[in-house]
């Protein structure tokens, strides 16, 4: 896929010039502890990362834009990518602060389960999200992902155990 287009949002393959914004964002203190636990990531890291995304066939990542403008608002990926299985993980972030709370988030998800579907032939996406994460959830609820359970206190997270709702979707229930 050279791109997907919603409404509002596109997924586009990432570039080289995406990377200044890609590493605000993963060194972002309070941005990060949305879906992991903090820990600084070195520039020179964070260049092999991006340069060696390319090559990997076990994850696809995609940057989000606006539409209308391009800008760069945040990057989506599905991970763990399972050819026998036909599995993935999804993750997603909304990097620039002015485009949460709009519902790109959703239409970005959306696309990126139509391209794992269509795209990469998969039967079912999962993800995991923080329980006080309770903006992703909706996002996710939205775009057809059902609960399928909790690990409970599986995350300690600044100074205290949180819970982890595990979510997926699978292709036939994209198709209703």
């Amino acid at each position: 896929m050279t791109k997907a287009v919603a409404a509002r949002v596109i997924l586009a393959p990432l570039t080289k010039a995406d990377g200044p914004a890609l590493f605000k964002w993963i060194n972002d203190r309070d941005l990060v502890l949305y879906n992991a636990g903090y820990r600084p990531v070195h520039e020179p890291t964070h260049r092999e990362w991006l340069a060696g995304l390319a090559g990997r066939r076990d994850l696809v990542a995609f940057a989000i834009r606006l539409k209308r403008t391009g800008r760069l608002i945040g990057v989506c990926q599905l991970t763990a990518i399972h050819a026998v299985n036909r599995s993935a993980d999804l993750q997603i972030r909304i990097g620039e602060a002015s485009a949460r709370d709009r519902g790109y988030g959703s239409e970005a998800v959306k696309l990126l389960v139509e391209f794992g579907f269509r795209d990469l032939n998969l039967h079912r996406i999962a993800l995991h999200v923080f329980a006080v994460n309770t903006r992703a959830i909706r996002t996710y609820e939205r775009a057809g992902f059902h609960h399928e359970g909790t690990l409970r206190d599986a995350v300690y997270l600044d100074g205290r155990f949180v819970d982890v709702e595990v979510m997926a979707i699978v292709k036939d229930e994209a198709a209703r």
